[in-house]
């Protein structure tokens, strides 16, 4: 049985014995951010990919599951890093070739190390350090931009490409 989730939490399990299945949290707690962009990627070896983007990137390990009930597992069905000054990523295993729900079946097929991002961040410096002795490869060292921006380019190990900088986009007008 494929399993989805809702809001982040796996739905409850079948019940074939006439109990009323748990009740999942609204989709949209009180307490949740305002609506952002979230972009998503697939990933060779999720967990690990997880633990780098805490680590060199400082995201917020927000929900792991992964596809066994109790939502463990090595494979990743859903994921959310959040990034401290609001937004984040969503992230899953990506399917094996041939595997059960492998890519030919995959209605969100990725192919992981082709995602690309920019993450606005107030002290690039910092965290071009800290990314770069977590293992970051780096593409563009710190440098300002034409923009007014300072920036920096990095991939992480799966090949995946991030720009991070304190450019934070022009202004809407109304």
């Amino acid at each position: 049985m494929e399993r989805h989730t809702i809001g982040g939490v796996p739905p409850a399990a079948d019940h074939n014995d006439g109990m009323t299945a748990p009740t999942p949290p609204p989709a949209t707690p009180a307490d949740a951010p305002p609506p952002q962009v979230w972009p998503t990627l697939r990933a060779r070896d999720a967990r690990a990919l997880i633990r780098f983007y805490v680590e060199a990137f400082g995201f917020e390990e927000t929900v792991v599951w992964g596809s066994e009930p109790d939502g463990g597992g090595e494979f990743v069905v859903h994921a959310q890093p959040s990034w401290p000054l609001g937004g984040g990523i969503m992230l899953g295993s990506a399917p094996a070739p041939g595997a059960p729900g492998g890519p030919e079946g995959d209605a969100w097929s990725l192919e992981p190390g082709t995602f690309g991002a920019y993450v606005v961040t107030d002290a690039p410096d910092a965290l071009f350090a800290q990314a770069t002795v977590a293992g970051a490869t780096v593409l563009h060292e710190p440098h300002e931009t034409g923009y007014g921006s300072r920036d920096f380019a990095v991939t992480d190990p799966e090949g995946n490409r991030w720009s991070f900088g304190t450019y934070r986009g022009e202004p809407r007008t109304a």
